[in-house]
């Protein structure tokens, strides 16, 4: 008896690359709106751009744009066109709609355990959406595997030290009752990705 072999790849169409990129990028400006708002922080460019805009006059979609710049050389040489071309496009969107976002609504009242919890959750369910599309919102990730192929430092390793010294800025900058909310969300977003892109789950490609 042979074991049953798994259905093929379906490969996506271009709506439905379309489709996750205006989606997953909505999700993730919207929960990086609440995180702005609450004055939270997350991790990689994300959280430094959100530390840069709460020390100076700068917007975060400003910021987040600027920073990820020169990663698409990395993205280019590791990941192909096409996954960078759809990452800028991403990038792009997210950093128009989290200027849009504040003029289309008003958060008169915000309690900051649910913008760390709902905010973490709306980004995982984002960022999953582009992975399953092939594309990606920051250069740390791609930095990190490029060091890791280098045999310079594990990737994991990598991402957890650049997360923990944007931990360390914050806590010189916001309360403790915002980092410590901060982590909470860093669980709930990391929670969010691992169970919903496992490995094999998921059978379309872009």
């Amino acid at each position: 008896m042979t074991d049953a072999q798994e259905p093929p790849l379906e490969q996506h169409k271009w709506y439905e690359d379309v489709q996750a990129l205006l989606l997953g990028t909505l999700l993730l400006s919207f929960g990086v709106t609440l995180y702005s708002t609450a004055m939270l922080i997350t991790g990689g460019l994300a959280g430094t751009s959100l530390l840069v805009e709460f020390a100076s006059p700068l917007s975060f979609g400003l910021v987040f744009f600027v920073l990820n710049l020169p990663f698409y050389i990395l993205s280019v040489l590791r990941m192909g066109w096409g996954f960078t071309i759809r990452t800028f496009i991403a990038i792009a969107l997210i950093s128009a709609m989290t200027r849009l976002i504040p003029m289309w609504m008003d958060f008169s009242a915000l309690d900051p355990v649910f913008a760390s919890v709902a905010g973490a959750a709306m980004m995982g369910v984002g960022l999953v959406m582009l992975l399953r599309h092939r594309a990606g919102i920051g250069g740390i990730t791609i930095l990190s595997q490029f060091l890791q192929d280098k045999g310079v430092i594990r990737a994991g390793i990598f991402q957890l030290i650049v997360d923990l010294a944007i931990l360390v800025v914050a806590l010189f900058m916001l309360p403790l009752k915002l980092v410590a909310l901060s982590i909470v969300g860093a669980f709930v977003l990391n929670l969010t990705v691992a169970i919903n892109h496992k490995p094999g789950r998921y059978r379309g490609m872009s």
